[in-house]
């Protein structure tokens, strides 16, 4: 296996596995089957004040988190297909900042209702 074919899989298997985790998160935090914790979702003062704090925030942040993991899943195809690294590099570097992007929006939108259901 060459050097590059080596890093494609790798890239390929972090992104489709970001994708994965991101989308698993948001569709378990959203229906209650991810309980509050000190490990995943969305963990800020607001959020972590109660359960229902914590239910708002992520049924209110399900679908940016979902944009989020459809771009990871993207992103991770990119480095099986036969494109050159310039362009492979320009596209996973786009799908990570569309990550990021949508992953603060979650958080934002998140956080705004986590609030709001704690009467704030």
């Amino acid at each position: 296996m060459t050097e590059e074919l080596l890093a494609r899989v790798v890239l390929s298997a972090v992104m489709l596995g970001t994708g994965s985790l991101l989308w698993w998160m948001a569709r378990a935090a959203a229906s209650g089957r991810l309980k509050r914790n000190a490990y995943a979702g969305i963990r800020t003062g607001s959020t972590m004040a109660s359960d229902e704090a914590w239910l708002a925030a992520h049924q209110r942040a399900e679908h940016p988190t979902i944009r989020a993991a459809v771009c990871a899943f993207l992103a991770g195809l990119a480095p099986v297909l036969p494109i050159g690294e310039n362009v492979l590099l320009a596209v996973v570097l786009v799908g990570a900042a569309l990550i990021l992007g949508f992953v603060i929006h979650g958080a934002i939108v998140g956080g705004r209702a986590a609030r709001a259901a704690s009467g704030h």
